[in-house]
């Protein structure tokens, strides 16, 4: 994929992203992540999901501030209410971003794969297709899928009710105070709280877009570039410098480096300034942090901090703990996706080497993937009500923590996610076979 598809695919995401303005909902990814599938080959896979995560995370600051703002205020020719302006703002975004994919994005032309397979027509055969698609996912992407399942569950009750939960936390002295509050004073105190509870909504997405810039530096890339010939011109420098491949840099290179991270620089004007950059680069990786294992640990750190939900009691620390929680957000928004994505990606390259073709296109795969996020909305929503069913109090009483079990029910879905994700296949760099293979491949480009 070429830089210019590259910056285009960024500027499609950024302004998707951008279009949310402060929604929770992320089921709309799936067909802006094929873009990524279809243009970006294996060893992309994970920078490209990284930077889609980066751009996602401007996306959300961008959105909460313009929640938080006073936008009839800044923009009164968009409307006079916050609905009004951000419905206007988001129709300009999503017909923007669409006319730029549409424009800009090339795909490959499909007619080089042979005529396609003759399929029937129909509702009943579109499910027949489904099923078989999903009983055909490979082991990996099925268990990612999984998962996403609970890992979802827990998901959904933080991006719903965390702005009320804080803002129960707010409210809690208040009422102490005043138990027999008049109900518009109520409704009042409410409305503070919501700004408090957004306020810590912003921070997450801060933390979480933070999170997407530092963590391709701390995590080991799972696949490598293919080699290249060494050449000495400046121009064949740049293409290796680009595709994160650095089968030509000294033996001693600890780690291999990803695109992710040598692409916030610009290129060096020889070997030896691009060897020293990737030495010191590949200092701050981790070796034994995996995109897997890296996910994993998210899993831990969001059911650590569901669990922490029993001894908050302040606004300010419920802030914190959204904020830290912005971490695991970030994988999230990253680790899944990268990994479906370079399997589809894999097994594409593998079809069209072999001749032969691959029926599990990228956008049913994803869509398959896409029920596994929807599908726990039901299951956690009806937990939730129950949940609210039995430990809400009245509207206007101090001391509701009902939103604070239907957290903590979250943190106990996350803990079986964290199970289902040590299942994972670990890929072939992972630890010191990781190692060996780098070490084998730099050696065979030495001596050629």
């Amino acid at each position: 994929m070429s830089l210019c598809q590259k910056q285009l695919m960024l500027i499609y995401q950024f302004l998707q992203a951008a279009d949310s303005m402060g929604h929770r909902d992320i089921q709309w990814i799936s067909g802006i992540r094929a873009f990524i599938v279809d243009n970006a080959p294996t060893h992309q896979q994970e920078d490209a999901n990284a930077w889609a995560g980066v751009i996602l995370g401007i996306g959300s600051v961008l959105g909460y501030l313009s929640g938080y703002v006073n936008l009839p205020k800044i923009m009164p020719f968009f409307g006079n209410t916050q609905f009004k302006v951000l419905s206007v703002i988001t129709c300009i975004a999503l017909g923007g971003t669409v006319f730029i994919s549409c424009v800009f994005i090339t795909e490959r032309d499909p007619r080089h794969d042979g005529p396609p397979p003759t399929e029937e027509l129909g509702v009943i055969a579109f499910f027949k297709q489904i099923y078989r698609s999903a009983r055909r996912l490979s082991p990996q992407i099925r268990k990612v899928c999984e998962v996403q399942f609970f890992n979802w569950i827990g998901w959904f009750p933080f991006l719903f009710y965390i702005t009320t939960y804080i803002g129960q936390l707010h409210v809690n002295p208040i009422f102490r105070a005043h138990p027999d509050m008049p109900p518009k004073e109520v409704d009042e105190n409410w409305e503070a709280a919501t700004r408090v509870g957004s306020f810590a909504l912003l921070i997450f997405a801060i933390t979480s877009f933070s999170s997407n810039m530092i963590l391709p530096f701390l995590v080991v890339p799972t696949y490598r570039a293919p080699p290249l010939k060494p050449t000495t011109s400046f121009h064949s420098s740049t293409s290796l410098h680009r595709s994160g491949n650095h089968h030509s840099t000294p033996s001693g290179t600890p780690l291999p480096m990803s695109a992710s991270m040598t692409s916030f620089f610009p290129p060096p004007p020889d070997e030896a300034t691009h060897s020293r950059l990737t030495r010191l680069l590949s200092l701050v990786q981790i070796p034994w942090l995996t995109l897997r294992r890296a996910w994993l640990l998210s899993h831990l750190l969001f059911a650590l901090c569901m669990a922490l939900t029993f001894f908050i009691t302040t606004p300010l620390a419920g802030t914190i703990l959204a904020g830290v929680v912005g971490v695991s957000w970030a994988l999230s928004l990253w680790a899944p996706f990268a990994l479906i994505s370079a399997e589809i990606s894999k097994r594409d390259a593998t079809a069209r080497k072999t001749g032969g073709v691959n029926d599990d296109q990228a956008g049913v795969v994803l869509g398959l993937h896409n029920v596994a996020i929807s599908a726990p909305q039901i299951l956690a929503t009806l937990v939730s009500s129950a949940i609210f069913r039995i430990a809400q109090k009245p509207r206007g009483e101090a001391g509701d923590d009902s939103v604070g079990w239907v957290l903590r029910f979250g943190g106990v879905a996350a803990l079986v996610a964290a199970y289902m994700t040590s299942r994972l296949r670990e890929e072939s760099t992972d630890g010191e076979k990781g190692k060996e293979n780098g070490m084998r491949e730099r050696q065979g480009s030495e001596t050629v």
